[in-house]
């Protein structure tokens, strides 16, 4: 059974690798014994990256490279095939949200600013297409490869004071279950593109909604806790394994898949 899972030898290049989600994924598929290609848009955070990365072995690089210019992203892709001969795995890590497109909780939509919605649809939605059109064209000539994309709990149901983020993740599970059909039909069953859908954890980029100064929860946090029948926040860790499943042949059928990592948010209905 534990072949199904094997993951090792092949070459995955990891968005957003300087993130605490890029970074906890890219030590997780080294672990298991997966070349990593971190790719970030900041060389420090990569330099730290790759030095923590290395630890673990020594098939690891780190590349600059921008989401958001699509150039950019084939010109590393070119890069990697050259260096590894293949990219068999892709994880969009990159995006997530920002401040200013958060509403706080004394604004309503028609107080949010047009740039923060722009910069947050953009980063998420082309910050996720761009890298799976750019490395995805190099697993259509090899006839196999994983993407997987990252969704969010946003995207289920309506959550507040954050429309933008909200939009963007429903747009990455669009593309991701278009893509997953336009490769299959098109280059073969080798070809799989998935998404995980992360349930509450807490980060730098969610703390100050999530947890008082004090370190208490705050009152969107205890509602998060009630609608989780888990009674808890996950762990970055927690997300691991299902990426490494989706890349791994025990996934060989499984392509278009929105696959939440929740503690059971989404199955709950509050009653």
């Amino acid at each position: 059974m534990t072949s199904l899972f094997d993951i090792s030898g092949k070459v995955a290049v990891i968005t957003g690798a300087g993130g605490v989600l890029g970074g906890s994924i890219a030590a997780s598929l080294m672990k298991a014994g997966a070349k990593v290609v971190a790719m970030d848009i900041r060389q420090e955070n990569l330099d730290t990256r790759v030095a923590e990365l290395k630890q673990i072995h020594k098939d690891v690089t780190g590349m600059v490279g921008d989401v958001l210019d699509i150039d950019n992203l084939k010109e590393v892709a070119r890069k990697i095939k050259a260096h590894w001969g293949s990219v068999d795995i892709l994880v969009n890590c990159a995006g997530g949200n920002i401040p200013g497109a958060t509403l706080r909780e004394d604004q309503n939509v028609f107080d949010m600013k047009i740039e923060d919605w722009e910069k947050v649809t953009n980063l998420n939605i082309n910050g996720t297409v761009y890298p799976c059109l750019a490395f995805g064209e190099l697993m259509a000539e090899q006839g196999s490869g994983s993407i997987i994309n990252v969704s969010s709990m946003a995207t289920y149901s309506a959550i507040t004071r954050v429309p933008g983020y909200s939009v963007a993740k429903t747009g990455i599970n669009i593309f991701t279950q278009w893509l997953a059909t336009e490769m299959a039909q098109k280059f073969g069953e080798g070809v799989r593109v998935n998404a995980i859908a992360p349930g509450f954890f807490i980060g730098d980029q969610n703390r100050a909604v999530l947890i008082n100064p004090d370190g208490s929860y705050t009152d969107r946090s205890l509602k998060v806790i009630q609608k989780t029948p888990m009674k808890r926040f996950g762990d970055i860790s927690e997300l691991n394994g299902t990426v490494q499943f989706l890349c791994s042949a025990a996934a060989s059928f499984i392509t278009g898949v929105i696959l939440p990592v929740d503690g059971g948010f989404t199955a709950f209905s509050g009653v």
